[in-house]
């Protein structure tokens, strides 16, 4: 009898890939390493951090833009608001 939930097979796909022996055998020592169910749970998980590092770069890429867009005057604001913002805060240290 099948034990899969239905809700689980629409989130899935299956998938067949042709990976170098190399990269099968680290995804294995991955597996064992992690006492992970399977590979494709490795594979999952190390998709999941690309995209979230794929993710945090795009931000920081964004804030970036805006910063370096700002006018000096806007620039100099910033760094005012962010000046006071630090008195708002209790001394940690005191």
């Amino acid at each position: 009898m099948n034990r899969t939930h239905p809700k689980s097979l629409a989130r899935k796909a299956k998938k067949s890939y042709t990976l170098s022996a190399e990269s099968v055998a680290f995804l294995d020592a991955m597996r064992k390493r992690r006492r992970a169910p399977s590979v494709s749970a490795v594979l999952e998980e190390i998709l999941q951090m690309a995209r979230r590092e794929q993710r945090k770069a795009a931000l920081d890429r964004a804030v970036s833009d805006y910063y370096t867009s700002l006018s000096e005057a806007e620039s100099r604001e910033q760094k005012n608001w962010g000046s006071f913002a630090l008195t708002q805060f209790p001394d940690s240290e005191g």
